[in-house]
Formats: C-alpha cells, structure tokens, sequence
C-alpha cells in the first residue's frame, strides 16, 4: 500500500516518469512549463506548432499532451482533431492551455475530448494538478 502511494507521488509506475508533450508556440511559456513539470517528477517533450504536434505524438507516445489553440501549422483543435482519429494517439488525454480569446474555445475543447481547458495566464498549481488528475483518469469513452 505505501509502495503504490511513493509510485503514484513519482509520477509513474515502476518509478518510470509519464512524458508529456507541449505543443505551443510561445517558447517562453514552454520553457517555464518544461522547468516546473521536470521539477514535479514528469519527463517533458516540446513541439512548437500543429504539425510538430502531431508528428512528435505519434513518435514519442507520451501519457499526456498540453495543447495551445492559436499555433502556426495546425491549430490546437485540428490537432486534437487528428490525433484522434488516429489509433495510435486517440486515448491519450489533452489538456488545453490556451490564451485563446474565442468564447466558444472551451466547448469545442470539451467535445474533442479535453479533459481540462485552462486560460492563461493560468495558476500553475491549478496546471499542476489538472496534470495530475489527467494522467489518473481513464478515459471516459474507451
């Protein structure tokens, strides 16, 4: 029992780190995202556009991906859209971060499948753990 505790605080099982994946264009917001996830015990990937994206999802598999909407090359929502109707990526969880100002973002968010939207600026330890709760969640639609 506490075995499984210090293997769920670590961010993974076995001690082995969840990966996430970053797609968003603004390089500083990635850069503090990077630091702050790596400080929490997660292994961290970046791509900076919609392509890039999705290519790095599916090479890389990561248990989670962080999303912005506004990006060159793809926008979040096509990516979201893409990765899926892919079965290599459609299970992996999505969380929307984004400045977005369009007020219907966070509804066609949810129907994508995202499991959180968060505006930014955003509180980081409502990030954190809307990353946490992300990655214990099973999808609801499997």
């Amino acid at each position: 029992m506490g075995l499984e505790r210090v293997k769920r605080w670590k961010g993974g099982d076995m001690g082995q780190k969840k990966k996430i994946l970053i797609v968003d264009d603004e390089r500083d917001i990635v850069k503090v995202l990077v630091i702050r996830l790596e400080s929490s015990g997660y292994e961290v990937i970046a791509a900076f556009d919609g392509a890039q994206g999705v290519f790095m999802a599916h090479k890389e598999q990561p248990d989670l991906i962080i999303l912005d909407i506004r990006m060159p090359a793809g926008d979040g929502f096509s990516v979201a859209e893409r990765l899926k109707r892919s079965t290599h990526t459609w299970t992996i969880p999505i969380i929307f971060l984004t400045g977005s100002p369009e007020r219907e973002a966070e509804g066609k968010a949810m129907d994508l499948g995202a499991r959180f939207f968060i505006k930014k600026p955003y509180d980081p330890e409502e990030l954190l753990d809307a990353v946490k709760r992300a990655l214990e969640e099973e999808p609801s639609d499997l």
